[in-house]
């Protein structure tokens, strides 16, 4: 029995049975169902395309298409907005399927960004994310110093000065630190392939300082406070919860939450295992009972009833896994209803506290910085900031209670 008899009615049904793309239909609404949509939308996606391709029938059911092709072939003058909202969830489908077509890249320095992007990624070993961040800072170099159609031998160290220049009163010092790292790894990259001189990489920056930012961890009494103050009557509060929790507990970094699965926990060996985001190792934690409890809870009362193998997929269709940027939205909403003094927190405190805790339990630093997934000391000492308390404790007496003493 195909798809569309659970979502149909029945008179209707036969509207879609004998259609010319009736597999594209079959496959699409599956997919929709698949991806959390409600009836109701389900069926408007479904007629919306239907409308959309028979004009182009017969339609091979392996046909791709591009970006390009959609625009035109899911447009309606009368009925703009249903028809994008459409022609963007059957693009996800198309992706789901491997029949997407992906724009060719364009530019002058196609070949180039190419050859720099596989040098992150195989030789420098960096996050898919660390790479993108690499080529959104070398693409607004180019642009900014390059003419179009000029040449990138034509850079000179007083073009790579005035792009410094003009990013320093556009951004913070310590993103201008990072920028100007990341500028130089491309130049010095260029070079060795013979497309700059030795030397453009030499350049002032910014200087950063160890310990020049406040401590970033939230004492654990407010992390008490805020998961308290979640609301776990909703599947979203039981969610937020279970997030926060685990973040508070093991100390997991934002981008690690989205790569927990189902399979992640092993109830049996009371484990956990975590996908490090940054180092891209995996991490085999113990699964406490009080963790136990939370998961057993959020597993039966908040998740969504889906396929998906994420321990923590979206609320909203097409479901997959949370975003970074959904978790820290989801932490400033918990923060806001709690009322705490936590205006300035981000997610990352969670596991900074979780770090200070430990430290304050006497637990070493090596120990510390093997829970949180560090490979040297030098990235655990971050972490571990002096608060004032600690500071009485050595803090010697003052001259004038000396000599009151004697």
């Amino acid at each position: 029995m195909s798809m569309r008899t659970h979502i149909y009615p029945h008179k209707r049904y036969y509207w879609y049975a004998g259609s010319s793309v009736a597999d594209w239909l079959d496959d699409f609404s599956a997919w929709l169902k698949a991806s959390g949509y409600c009836k109701a939308v389900i069926r408007g996606h479904v007629a919306a395309l239907r409308h959309s391709l028979e004009p182009l029938a017969p339609l091979p059911r392996d046909r791709c298409f591009s970006q390009a092709e959609l625009e035109q072939i899911i447009a309606h003058p009368k009925r703009p907005q249903g028809f994008a909202a459409t022609r963007c969830a059957f693009g996800h489908f198309l992706r789901s399927c491997d029949q997407w077509i992906d724009p060719p890249s364009t530019g002058p320095h196609v070949e180039l960004m190419d050859a720099y992007h596989e040098y992150l990624l195989e030789i420098r070993g960096l996050a898919p994310a660390t790479v993108k961040q690499h080529e959104g800072h070398v693409k607004s170099f180019l642009n900014t110093v390059l003419p179009p159609g000029g040449r990138l031998a034509n850079v000179t160290a007083g073009d790579v000065e005035r792009f410094i220049a003009v990013r320093s009163r556009q951004i913070h010092r310590r993103s201008l630190s990072t920028l100007a790292a990341q500028l130089r790894l491309f130049l010095r990259f260029c070079t060795d392939r013979g497309d700059l001189p030795a030397g453009l990489d030499m350049f002032d920056s910014p200087r950063r300082y160890r310990g020049e930012r406040p401590p970033r961890a939230i004492p654990w009494a407010l992390v008490e406070r805020l998961l308290e103050s979640i609301d776990r009557s909703k599947p979203i509060g039981l969610r937020d919860h279970a997030i926060f929790y685990l973040m508070a507990q093991y100390g997991l970094r934002t981008g690690e939450i989205p790569l927990l699965r189902l399979d992640s926990i092993d109830w049996q060996a009371r484990t956990i295992r975590v996908e490090q985001s940054k180092t891209r190792s995996t991490l085999l934690l113990p699964l406490t009972g009080p963790a136990a409890k939370v998961l057993r809870r959020y597993l039966r009362e908040g998740r969504p009833a889906t396929d998906r193998p994420e321990l923590f997929p979206r609320f909203i269709a097409p479901s997959g896994p949370l975003t970074r940027g959904a978790i820290a939205t989801a932490f400033r909403r918990c923060v806001k209803r709690s009322g705490l003094p936590l205006n300035d927190a981000s997610p990352y405190g969670l596991r900074h506290g979780f770090a200070m805790r430990l430290l304050e339990r006497n637990v070493g630093v090596k120990a510390i910085g093997d829970l949180l997934g560090h490979t040297t000391l030098e990235a655990t000492s971050t972490y571990l900031r002096l608060q004032i308390d600690a500071l009485r404790d050595v803090a010697l007496p003052l001259p004038g209670e000396c000599h009151a003493h004697r």
